[in-house]
């Protein structure tokens, strides 16, 4: 077990107990147990140490920037972006990696910081601040052992300042990197140091309980795996790749980002986890590639913070990613490193990243940095050597970084400026470092101002009431005028991120700002991405494909595959009456009954309305021949009532032939009832009279068959019929037999009457308006009611037939009720097999067959007769036929 290990191990304890408990006496003896510790941990692993120091892992350089003052800040401040272990003189050593003028930019804005509250008579006055300051080198063993040398003082690895005196260290300023800040919040807090990070994300470090002391310029990687996600789902991509850290805390945000890619419908194909101890092995990359080639995912998000594994497998392998769009989180995009050699692999890549912020007026003091005027400081001289190829001093050193990075210096006197772009102070974490140390020293000058309001003493040593200097961080003014806390309840300084495009322009990579993000804004002004900015790697500069399959169009609902990610999945055609309104419904919408989809299915439409309409032609040609009959009964009534003195027509009982020919007259104009749109009104007004009127008209028929079958009964001698001849009996058969349609249909409409109905279900994307008629039995027994006057007519007449033709109508009654009953039998089985109009006409055609057969059976002959056989239409030539008759 390494040093740093143990150390760790029991740091934690301490923590854990101290947060949990919160006792002062406790905390007092988890210090000195510290302490003790660390004086035996040299002794415990065989490895010299004298009395009192902490020996922890060699680095080449170890970065060191001290300025003394009244109260110092300490600072750990990643310049170098990754180490390597080499041996050195048979000693293992951790050689700092990378240093970058724009990553040196930090360290220097930090000293800038410093001076321009120095100068400032409003913020701490009579006290000047100073600092102890380190590179992690983005590496939590040089994290550690950074913090400890300041807590224990300049050239001092004692890490209990108790130990050794008084420390005046108020305050510490940094990391950058989770991987190195969240081991210095853990030896901080035990001690109740107050810790302003500038750039860790981590969402760990959102626990007040175990980090109560920490702060941050920057909010979790939680927002920025949010803003991916919603970026992600703006371009309708659902099918992606996650690259990660084979670390802990990678582990930890590979499943948030998981989990926001879920909450937002995206799914991921693979994730490909990164260590850097298998960087160059064969087998790794191959497997590796071969994942990535075999996906269709077109979008790789890079989880986590920076790799340096991830780096060498975009050098390794960088054909396969040139179809590939990259979103970077601020954690990369900080790193400038990852640019170099890898722009073919990272152009036109999606960032997210810091926005910008202003600094006070600093002149030419970043401008231009001449390496040669700060001859002692060693991450200039190291950017120096490796960027621009100047030798150093130290050719020791030449050598040595000559091997490792496979240069060489040459000597750079007079050419030794180095020029700095303006974004390289305000863009990122640089402005961000300013602004802890401003929020620190403002924190401070509050407390101070409390102590002497409480204590009334001058020169305070504030460093003695560390402890309590979180509590003023926490109430720190809206500094930037943003309307909000500056801090909010986890500690986070919240602000917009801007959303950036990396292009290769050449041989290196530029950016351009395509949107941004803010937390704060309200929904819809949350996101705002202008796509006429971007460009793709695709052809036409097409925004590219990733998803698992294709959009399921509108008109289509998700079919989920079995065994397979919510993302992939089938289309079906949304059913009968169901549509779909955008793209990549999980279920249909039914549509209200009034409308019916369109033949894409992604709307309803208002159904057509089906009724038999004046505008149809069948309704024409059914008011053209109800008309014409109605006419012609007019005629042969005109007729009958001109001729109503001749023998025919006295013959076969006058009174019932007018009331016949009435009854036959108004089932014509019935027809009407039946045409246009049906309303209650004609719901129940057309089936009850047609069936009372077409009762009558067949009673009409019953009572003169049984005239004809009594008269002609009675002329044999000694007939009992006799005395029924005279009697009214074809008035009371039609009164009686009309009476109980009437009856019928009384009671139909006073128990369930028709009612307007509309039929959505019969016919796709019809309403057929129509009649329900109420009640199916009261309907049915009206018309097996007019059936069975028509079949006791038929009967009747049928055993009538044979008597003389001169006075009788049997057989035309007969042939008139075989008509009516055929006509009405066949109805029934095309009335049920239809529907809408269809059925409305098929009973029309009925009614006006019918009535026609009536008309046509029983009063054409005698029409006959009366016109063209006058000589036929008297007394003598009818009792001519009767005597001929009872002769035989």
């Amino acid at each position: 077990m390494s040093r740093c290990l143990m150390l760790h191990i029991i740091l934690n304890y301490c923590l854990q107990v101290i947060n949990s408990l919160r006792s002062a006496a406790l905390s007092n003896t988890c210090k000195a147990l510290l302490c003790l510790v660390t004086l035996c941990i040299a002794p415990v692993i065989n490895v010299p140490a004298s009395p009192g120091s902490l020996q922890l892992i060699k680095t080449y350089e170890d970065y060191e920037y001290h300025r003394n003052g009244d109260i110092i800040i300490g600072a750990v401040i990643s310049v170098n972006y990754f180490t390597n272990t080499y041996l050195f003189a048979g000693k293992t050593m951790i050689f700092c990696m990378r240093p970058t003028i724009r990553s040196y930019i930090k360290l220097l804005v930090f000293m800038f910081g410093i001076e321009h509250i120095n100068s400032r008579p409003d913020i701490l006055p009579n006290i000047t601040l100073g600092y102890h300051l380190f590179d992690s080198c983005t590496d939590p063993r040089k994290a550690v052992k950074s913090v400890l040398q300041i807590l224990s003082g300049p050239n001092k690895t004692v890490p209990n300042y108790s130990c050794t005196g008084y420390n005046k260290v108020a305050g510490f300023i940094g990391d950058e990197h989770s991987i190195s800040t969240i081991p210095i919040a853990q030896i901080l807090g035990v001690y109740r140091y107050s810790q302003i990070s500038y750039g860790a994300t981590d969402s760990a470090l959102n626990d007040r309980r175990v980090y109560p002391h920490f702060f941050r310029m920057v909010q979790s990687s939680r927002i920025c795996y949010k803003i991916i996600s919603q970026i992600i789902k703006h371009f309708g991509w659902n099918w992606v790749g996650i690259f990660v850290s084979d670390y802990d805390s990678g582990e930890t945000e590979q499943l948030v980002l998981s989990q926001y890619l879920s909450s937002y419908g995206i799914c991921v194909d693979f994730i490909i986890k990164f260590n850097t101890n298998k960087i160059c092995q064969r087998d790794e990359i191959i497997r590796n590639t071969k994942t990535i080639r075999s996906s269709s995912a077109q979008v790789i998000i890079l989880c986590g913070t920076f790799n340096f594994a991830i780096i060498e497998f975009f050098r390794n392998a960088p054909s396969i990613f040139y179809g590939k769009t990259f979103i970077l989180n601020p954690s990369w995009t900080s790193n400038t490193y990852i640019v170099r050699m890898n722009e073919e692999a990272l152009n036109k890549t999606i960032t997210i990243e810091l926005n910008d912020m202003t600094l006070p007026e600093y002149g030419s003091l970043f401008s231009y940095i001449r390496i040669s005027s700060r001859p002692n400081d060693k991450l200039l001289e190291d950017v120096g050597i490796i960027d621009y190829y100047c030798q150093s001093p130290n050719v020791s050193k030449n050598k040595i970084y000559s091997t490792v990075y496979n240069i060489f210096p040459s000597n750079c006197t007079g050419r030794d400026t180095i020029s700095v772009h303006k974004y390289y102070v305000t863009l990122g974490h640089p402005p961000r470092v300013y602004y802890a140390l401003y929020v620190m020293a403002l924190a401070l000058h509050t407390m101070s101002k409390y102590l002497k309001e409480q204590f009334n003493e001058a020169n305070m040593k504030m460093y003695n009431y560390k402890s309590q200097l979180h509590h003023f961080i926490k109430n720190t003014p809206d500094l930037l005028k943003m309307n909000k806390p500056f801090f909010n309840e986890n500690g986070e300084f919240i602000t917009h991120y801007i959303i950036r495009q990396w292009f290769k322009v050449q041989t290196v990579i530029q950016a351009v700002t395509v949107g941004q993000y803010t937390e704060f804004a309200s929904e819809d002004k949350k996101l705002l991405i202008d796509p006429s900015k971007i460009l793709w790697r695709s052809k036409n500069n097409e925004v590219p494909r990733s998803r698992c399959t294709d959009n399921c169009l509108p008109g289509y609902r998700k079919v989920p595959r079995e065994g397979a990610q919510t993302c992939c999945y089938d289309c079906a055609r949304c059913p009968e009456g169901e549509i779909s309104n955008r793209s990549d419904s999980e279920n249909c919408i039914k549509c209200p009954d009034t409308e019916w989809p369109n033949e894409k299915k992604d709307q309803c439409i208002l159904r057509l309305e089906e009724f038999l309409s004046y505008s149809d032609v069948i309704t024409a040609v059914f008011s053209v021949l109800s008309a014409l009959f109605f006419l012609i009964t007019i005629v042969i009534l005109i007729i009958f009532i001109i001729f109503k003195d001749t023998a025919i027509v006295k013959a076969n009982n006058t009174s019932l032939s007018f009331l016949l020919l009435v009854s036959i007259m108004l089932t014509f104009p019935c027809v009407f009832l039946f045409l246009g749109r049906p309303a209650d009104i004609t719901c129940m007004l057309r089936q009850s009279t047609f069936s009372i009127i077409f009762s009558i008209a067949i009673s009409c028929v019953l009572g003169k068959t049984i005239m004809i079958y009594i008269v002609f009964k009675a002329t044999k001698p000694g007939s009992v019929w006799k005395k029924w001849v005279n009697m009214k009996i074809s008035n009371a058969v039609v009164l009686t037999f009309s009476l109980i349609q009437v009856m019928i249909n009384i009671t139909w409409l006073a128990a369930s009457p028709p009612f307007q109905e509309l039929d959505t279900r019969s016919y796709p994307g019809k309403i057929i308006v129509q009649c329900n008629e109420g009640s199916v039995m009261a309907f049915y027994s009206v018309l097996g009611y007019m059936g069975l006057l028509a079949a006791v007519s038929f009967i009747i007449a049928f055993l009538a037939r044979t008597l003389p033709d001169s006075f009788n109508e049997a057989k035309y009654i007969t042939f008139s009720m075989l008509m009516f009953c055929s006509v009405w039998i066949a109805m029934i089985p095309a009335y049920l097999s239809t529907k809408g109009k269809d059925m409305v006409a098929v009973e029309i055609f009925a009614i006006l067959t019918s009535s026609a057969g009536l008309l046509g059976c029983i009063f054409s002959p005698k029409c006959y007769i009366i016109l063209l056989r006058p000589e036929m239409n008297t007394k003598a030539y009818l009792l001519g036929s009767k005597n001929k008759v009872i002769a035989t």
